[in-house]
């Protein structure tokens, strides 16, 4: 379904599972996920191949980022962290979603983090997987070449600084070093690209963001998920948003053998005892 969080714009939206549960001879409430996409310019079709494992836990919302899905395009002027922090807060204000557990996947994580410096307040806890405070080219580049070898480094440069003009080279040398186990091959197919909004953001505000300083502002419980072979997001950056986050009560959940498309899937354990946590029944 597609819902108006305001202005008219439209946001593809898909819930798994019901708020209210039948317990004995009462209906209880459960938390509420909401799941923040990585990208941009991909979509929440990524949640859906790699399930997140708690929909026995919680309702789970999924919804595509403006311009990125199944979403409305909206200006390209909008296409920002910030608007997109506050659409976070918007869509929980149409929807009514009061204490939102909000959980954001690499470029979802820098929107998380941004929620949590503009809007501390709404989140009963935010888990932070695979992202990063700042986008440091020489850091990336440096471990795809330890990872995956001089071309890797050579296509990763290039697509960083680039943009998705240099798409193809990264996809064959860099996207393998995504999971350390194979992963599902028809995934692609299945997400609604828009390149333009990657492009827009990967080669501006990407480059320049600096999100520690505003992770002062969360008091919220805070999981951040890292995975040791992460060529994307090194763990250097998570241990970085730990050590920004000095009012919330943050745990580190580093992940062995796990790179940037496994991590949180190989996390779950981790990602369903902080839900169970925060649960008004937990």
């Amino acid at each position: 379904m597609r819902v108006d969080i305001g202005g008219g714009l439209r946001l593809f939206v898909d819930v798994d599972g019901p708020e209210l549960v039948p317990e004995a001879a009462r209906m209880v409430a459960r938390p509420t996920v909401v799941l923040l996409h990585g990208g941009p310019g991909s979509d929440h079709s990524w949640f859906k191949s790699s399930p997140v494992g708690v929909d026995d836990l919680a309702q789970v919302v999924y919804y595509d980022h403006r311009g990125n899905g199944r979403s409305d395009r909206g200006s390209s002027a909008d296409w920002t962290l910030d608007v997109w922090a506050d659409d976070v807060v918007r869509l929980c204000d149409t929807l009514g979603i009061e204490r939102p557990i909000v959980l954001g996947e690499s470029f979802g994580g820098m929107v998380a983090q941004r929620l949590l410096a503009r809007h501390p307040g709404p989140p009963a806890g935010v888990v932070l997987a695979c992202t990063t405070p700042r986008f440091d080219v020489d850091l990336v580049v440096a471990t795809f070449e330890r990872l995956g070898g001089p071309q890797a480094a050579d296509a990763a440069r290039s697509f960083w600084t680039e943009g998705p003009v240099a798409i193809l080279d990264y996809l064959e040398h860099c996207m393998p070093l995504y999971s350390v186990e194979p992963g599902d091959d028809a995934v692609m197919g299945r997400v609604v690209m828009n390149l333009e909004v990657m492009g827009h953001f990967q080669t501006g505000e990407q480059m320049t963001m600096d999100l520690a300083p505003g992770l002062a502002a969360a008091t919220c419980p805070v999981l951040v998920v890292a995975g040791e072979l992460d060529p994307v997001c090194p763990i250097e950056m998570s241990e970085e948003i730990v050590a920004a986050l000095v009012n919330a009560d943050v745990t580190l959940e580093r992940v062995p053998g796990a790179s940037h498309d496994d991590a949180r899937s190989r996390a779950t354990t981790a990602l369903r005892a902080f839900i169970a946590g925060l649960s008004p029944t937990g």
